[in-house]
């Protein structure tokens, strides 16, 4: 049935999103981080999507989706987190020579961690999870109605 594969596209856009803002979640507490286990300061960790699929025009996706609407094929799509990566971008260094963590030279070695970064992140996170949320929901309802119809 087509519609089961709408319900898994909106939730793997439900579940990537949800990770991102886990992810998002720990950047932020660990703002401040100098030591890690793994020695130095925290990096900021980054979700990269892609799609759950092969890519394809908008004339195959359409063609393939009136197969599943006839049976004949499973359409597969929507997202999927591909990695967790670190942001290559550089830590930010401030010259503490009291703090334990610092160098020779008393700088000392800060998270690359941005707060209006994560928070903007986190707002869009946000939204696209509204979004998906928006979709399961209209298509409840275009279900429900359906279902009417047989009454």
């Amino acid at each position: 049935m087509a519609f089961l594969s709408s319900i898994n596209v909106v939730g793997s856009g439900l579940t990537a999103q949800q990770l991102r803002l886990d992810v998002i979640s720990e950047n932020i507490t660990n703002i401040n981080t100098t030591r890690t286990e793994g020695g130095g300061a925290y990096r900021r960790k980054i979700t990269v999507f892609e799609t759950n699929g092969s890519r394809q025009s908008f004339r195959q996706q359409l063609a393939a989706s009136s197969l599943a609407a006839n049976g004949s094929a499973n359409t597969a799509g929507g997202v999927r987190v591909k990695e967790v990566t670190e942001d290559p971008s550089g830590l930010k260094t401030v010259y503490d020579p009291t703090n334990p963590d610092a160098n020779e030279a008393g700088y000392v070695e800060y998270p690359n961690v941005t707060l209006v970064k994560e928070v903007t992140d986190a707002m869009a996170a946000t939204q696209a999870y509204s979004a998906n949320v928006t979709a399961l929901n209209s298509l409840k309802t275009v279900l429900n109605r359906a279902l009417e119809i047989g009454k």
